[in-house]
């Protein structure tokens, strides 16, 4: 224990802050930080700016970028210059595929290897096999499968854009950000009204929820699903690359076409805005919102104007986000699908929870329990922080607060254009928001309350419920 050196008498316990510090939680957590606070600097930059940009706005616009949200307090098209929207397209690439991925890539250029700390925390973020797996072979192909599905991504975007406009410079560079930023699923644009722009094709909209719906599945199943393809292409010797996809695969690939199918047709019946008047336009709008609501933040419909049942149903979706080991937030398809599971055998009088013939260990059960109290417990803090901080701005109503929290929870960045309306309060709560719901609330309390082996018992209370 290290005393104040004035004499205050306090005491700081070093050997707790130092094993505090070297939990692999604690390098995740500081290397995100560590990038959102030099984002936000570059940002500040004078070459950075078109228009004047404070700090505490810069310091939003790069935790949004950092963590693939989407929400923005000042028009990314019109305060920024190109360096700085080439800013913000970094921050996106890194947020997505993960600070300790850039890390692993610099170290190797250098010559160099990651802790065993670091590699843990790489090997938790992409790998659901055994520690055993052949690390750095599906590594460097997750890395590959990133850039040539970014790369045929903008390419598409570009074919999109080119009859459009005779500024080829312009549209490539279009091309590129909005590439990384759909498959990062972080929703930033360089177009002041997003997609909602008229002139789009069913191209460019149709690549953007492409490029959305494979960053959210996650890096490893997207990966397992590219071997499995690739493996049983003719003229390819049948190998362990044909082998059915795992569990944790098959799961959040139903669970996402689920989510897709279920929020379009629930947009449909619930009500779009007066702007689709053909079931064609009825339709690409509400499978395009039902995909983004879920990790991007795109929109081509004006989010403000749709019916509160449709919010409602967009708020479910944002908060049950993505996969895991993808660019998305919220509490997760699997665990989604894993608490319906309970949900059923417990009903049922079941004692083992089973999900697509396979049994769901208690501690995954565990984890998912206590990861949905979580998110449940601080989006509830930040509906009446928001309601007591925002309530005396205009168009502040309770749906619209309870919308932006999620959406920053579930790292989405949809809004109903209230962000830019946050007091300095508001805004430094959902930059809080945004960088809990990417790293997950989960991984922060392990950081924090790290597991305590337990010696005594209580005595067994029996208490009322139901």
């Amino acid at each position: 224990m290290a005393k104040n050196p004035q004499g205050w008498g306090l005491k700081v316990p070093a050997k707790w802050l130092k094993e505090f510090f070297r939990l692999p939680e604690a390098i995740l957590v500081g290397s995100f930080a560590g990038v959102i606070l030099m984002g936000a600097l570059l940002l500040r930059l004078p070459w950075s700016q078109r228009t004047p940009v404070g700090f505490l706005d810069a310091l939003f616009t790069s935790t949004s970028a950092v963590c693939v949200t989407g929400l923005i307090v000042v028009d990314t098209a019109t305060a920024f210059t190109p360096f700085g929207q080439t800013v913000i397209m970094l921050l996106i690439q890194a947020g997505g595929l993960g600070i300790m991925t850039f890390a692993a890539i610099a170290f190797q250029f250098l010559g160099k290897r990651l802790s065993l700390k670091s590699q843990a925390v790489l090997h938790g973020s992409f790998f659901q096999q055994d520690v055993g797996v052949n690390f750095r072979r599906i590594f460097q192909q997750i890395l590959w499968l990133t850039a040539i599905t970014e790369l045929v991504g903008a390419t598409l975007l570009f074919l999109a854009l080119w009859p459009r406009s005779p500024h080829l410079a312009a549209d490539l560079f279009s091309s590129v950000f909005h590439a990384i930023s759909a498959f990062c699923n972080a929703g930033f644009s360089i177009y002041t009204d997003n997609c909602m722009q008229k002139g789009l094709s069913l191209l460019f909209t149709g690549t953007i929820m492409g490029l959305i719906v494979l960053g959210g599945l996650g890096h490893m199943v997207v990966h397992e699903v590219w071997q499995k393809v690739w493996g049983s292409l003719p003229g390819r010797a049948k190998a362990a690359d044909t082998r059915r996809l795992s569990a944790h695969s098959r799961v959040v690939l139903w669970a996402t076409a689920f989510l897709i199918l279920g929020g379009a047709c629930g947009l449909l019946i619930l009500g779009l805005t007066a702007a689709e008047t053909t079931w064609g336009a009825k339709i690409e709008a509400a499978l395009f919102q039902s995909i983004t609501a879920r990790t991007a933040g795109f929109n081509t419909v004006d989010i403000g104007r749709l019916p509160q049942a449709s919010l409602l149903l967009l708020i479910i979706l944002m908060f049950i986000g993505g996969s895991p080991a993808s660019c998305a937030g919220g509490i997760k398809t699997t665990a989604f699908a894993i608490s319906l599971a309970e949900l059923r055998a417990r009903m049922r009088g079941e004692t083992e929870v089973n999900l697509l013939n396979r049994r769901i260990p208690k501690e995954t059960l565990s984890r998912v329990s206590i990861l949905i109290r979580l998110a449940v417990l601080w989006n509830i803090v930040g509906f009446f922080l928001l309601l007591v901080t925002e309530a005396k701005q205009p168009g502040m109503g309770m749906h619209n607060i309870i919308f932006e929290q999620i959406s920053a929870f579930g790292t989405v960045g949809l809004s109903t254009g209230i962000t830019d309306k946050l007091s300095v309060i508001g805004r430094i709560w959902i930059i809080a928001t945004m960088f809990v719901g990417r790293l997950g609330p989960l991984t922060l309390a392990i950081w924090f309350f790290p597991a305590k082996q337990i010696n005594v018992l209580c005595p067994e209370g029996r208490i009322m419920i139901g």
